[in-house]
């Protein structure tokens, strides 16, 4: 399973964001977080993995281990896998609470991202959230 967001934290992601002037070297970032995500095994690339409401097909899958949550997720898209590598730092490695009581929103606000998505790229985004939100109350 991913260790993916362990090492590379969402404050990584905030300060290194914070370096670039403009969008488009923002995206280039964020495409090139997405390379580090490992591949999905192609055996979970089913319906029960599929996160529903993206625009791009999304798998995800997670595993509880010493009470940490730890997911991979994948896509055949570049930005939705440098997108999936944003969320990814932020919730890999954390338990159910701090899943719970990381603000997810807050985090997307300082980096800006929702006004620089497609309204369908933000809805999909915002379902990737949910589903490990939900995963995390289940597991707690």
């Amino acid at each position: 399973m991913s260790e993916f967001g362990t090492e590379i934290t969402s404050a990584d992601i905030i300060d290194t964001l914070s370096f670039f002037d403009g969008w488009e070297e923002r995206y280039k970032y964020i495409i090139d977080l997405g390379k580090e995500l490992p591949a999905l095994d192609e055996r979970y690339k089913t319906d029960e993995n599929i996160v529903r409401g993206c625009q791009s097909p999304v798998w995800l899958r997670s595993e509880s281990r010493d009470g940490a949550l730890f997911f991979v997720a994948d896509s055949d898209a570049f930005i939705v896998k440098g997108l999936l590598a944003v969320v990814l730092a932020a919730y890999n490695g954390k338990t159910p609470a701090e899943v719970a009581a990381f603000d997810i929103d807050g985090y997307f606000a300082e980096l800006n991202l929702l006004n620089h998505l497609s309204a369908t790229r933000g809805n999909g985004l915002k379902s990737m959230v949910q589903r490990i939100q939900r995963t995390a109350h289940e597991a707690s």
